[in-house]
């Protein structure tokens, strides 16, 4: 079992995984993302200060949202969060797609290196098939 102190609320409880708060603070983060989702979807073009201010809630934990793909900024918005790899303009995540397929070509290219399978040892035949040996 595995106890920890809820980052929001100090509160000891027992920990599976996600991030590292207690089930009654896990609930209400979750309503509050509710109450960001629809107010975005009230009020287009929003940015993410007036979505904030408007729902209190920190602009950190909306712009987390946004990393972890849960919210997704729209393509007319002023918002955008920036490439972690190039830095270019996307609208949710960590990376561009681009950026994506290369690591994505990477890291298949590292897992198939691995499973080539080696080739057996071939046996030189001798003419006139093998040859026989006397222990003396």
């Amino acid at each position: 079992m595995n106890i920890r102190n809820c980052r929001t609320c100090g509160q000891i409880f027992n920990y599976f995984s996600g991030p590292n708060v207690c089930p009654s603070c896990r609930d209400a983060l979750e309503e509050k993302f509710q109450e960001v989702k629809d107010y975005i979807r009230a009020h287009k073009g929003a940015g993410i200060s007036e979505v904030a201010d408007a729902c209190e809630v920190e602009a950190a934990q909306i712009r987390q949202w946004l990393r972890e793909e849960r919210l997704e900024v729209t393509e007319d918005s002023a918002v955008f969060l920036s490439c972690e790899n190039c830095g270019g303009p996307i609208r949710s995540g960590r990376f561009c797609e681009r950026c994506k397929g290369n690591m994505a070509k990477n890291l298949n290219s590292v897992l198939n290196t691995g499973k080539q399978k080696p080739e057996p040892a071939k046996q030189q035949k001798e003419e006139g098939g093998p040859k026989m040996r006397y222990l003396q």
